[in-house]
């Protein structure tokens, strides 16, 4: 039928008249975040300790977690039911393939959480798709990834965090606090809690592959060189084999203790100008002659750290020290120095805050706690000092050109061929 002019403009001025029903969570009213004011996340790569973060991050009214990528399936599947049942829908999608969630336009931030061996190339494909990245620790296997993350960043203008959560932790912000407000003196020491220094150069016997829709071998591989497949890679024992764990495994924990005492030692923009290892402990000095120890970490107070707990980090001024672990507790040379109150404990491992820091960057465009240039020179410091330690002796670091003075041999270890296609 066809509808007279006179006709259709009476219908009209009647629709218009009639009052429009809106629902509330459109509106962002009755608790519930506008869609215009939400973040949409997707995931590559989450595992155990990723879905730590997805918790975190699931638990934020402003945000709706939309896409999991993963070269597992069973590791998809698990991350798709939990983003479900959080929603109560089945709109979360699954892809073994990341590029169908780097390609998505409504997606506007990254959990990568995958091995170490993927978070520089998957953060810097993220940053060239224009999204924002929260990527798990350590972020590179090299100095020259972690230069190559930090750029591809600031290149594209994304917010980037590293989750390196502790900087978001109130003991650890207290400590660092003390150490850079003055109340310890001047600081000349800084301690900060490692693993055992080690790294293989074996191969896992080989094993059939699994078909490639249960486990993509390959793209799990990725950049890293060829291996035959084992079963205990990808169960999540790739751990101190150097083809996926860098570093002579310091950047592990390095990634947030060495990071606290850069921040303590006022030092985010700069590194250690010489490292010297001695058994399982390594050496470093800054131009500014703070030193920095790192050591093996104490689980119940042994190694003489005074607070127990993993990842401790210990700050010495001439009139004070402050200690700190993830146990959430704190030591301090004088109950003076906790006058105003003491923080309130909270476990090391939680990234709830560190979380709620990345998403409030996002929207401001500002640069978060751990953000692209904190990481490179924090992981730098890890990479150089284990480098040193491989070659056993003393050696020298250029904090400006972040390369090894006068030493081929040293600046040869800070790069490593990665496997096509997955080139810079």
């Amino acid at each position: 039928m066809k509808l007279s002019r006179r006709c259709f403009l009476k219908t009209a001025a009647v629709a218009v008249g009639m009052p429009t029903f809106i629902p509330a969570s459109a509106l962002g009213r009755d608790g519930t975040v506008a869609p215009s004011n939400r973040i949409v996340l997707g995931g590559i790569g989450i595992g155990p300790r990723g879905r730590e973060d997805l918790k975190a991050f699931l638990s934020q009214p402003d945000v709706q977690f939309v896409a999991i990528a993963d070269v597992q399936e069973a590791r998809r599947e698990i991350v798709r039911v939990m983003a479900n049942r959080q929603y109560n829908n089945q709109d979360c999608v699954k892809t073994p393939e990341m590029f169908d969630v780097l390609g998505r336009k409504d997606i506007d931030a990254l959990l990568i959480a995958t091995g170490d061996r993927w978070h520089a190339v998957a953060t810097i494909l993220a940053a060239k798709a224009g999204k924002d990245v929260y990527c798990e620790k350590p972020c590179s296997m090299t100095v020259r990834e972690s230069q190559e993350l930090a750029d591809a960043v600031n290149r594209y203008g994304r917010v980037f965090q590293a989750g390196t959560q502790r900087r978001n932790v109130d003991n650890f912000k207290f400590a660092a606090g003390l150490a850079r407000s003055g109340k310890l003196g001047r600081i000349h020491t800084v301690h900060a809690g490692i693993l055992t220094l080690q790294e293989s150069h074996k191969w896992l016997p080989g094993e059939p592959e699994p078909a490639k829709e249960v486990v993509d071998w390959d793209r799990w591989l990725g950049p890293a060189p060829w291996r035959p497949f084992n079963k205990d890679y990808v169960n999540g024992r790739w751990r101190n084999y150097y083809d996926f764990h860098g570093g002579a495994a310091l950047p592990e924990w390095g990634a947030h203790t060495v990071d606290l005492c850069q921040w303590a030692a006022s030092a985010d923009d700069t590194t250690p100008v010489e490292f010297e290892a001695d058994g399982q402990t390594i050496y470093g000095r800054y131009a500014s002659g703070v030193k920095l120890v790192m050591r093996l970490s104490g689980f119940k107070g042994e190694g003489n750290w005074v607070v127990p707990g993993t990842c401790p980090v210990r700050f010495e001024g001439d009139e004070g020290w402050v200690e700190a672990a993830d146990t959430g507790k704190i030591a301090v040379s004088s109950p003076k120095l906790l006058e105003g109150g003491a923080p309130k404990e909270m476990a090391g491992t939680d990234p709830s805050k560190h979380v709620r820091d990345f998403l409030d960057c996002v929207k401001s465009r500002k640069k978060p706690a751990a953000n692209a240039d904190v990481t490179r020179r924090g992981h730098i410091v890890s990479h150089a000092a284990a480098i040193g330690w491989r070659l056993g002796r003393k050696v020298r670091f250029d904090p400006v050109t972040e390369t090894f003075i006068n030493d081929p041999e040293a600046n040869r270890q800070c790069s490593r061929a990665r496997r096509s296609p997955w080139h810079a």
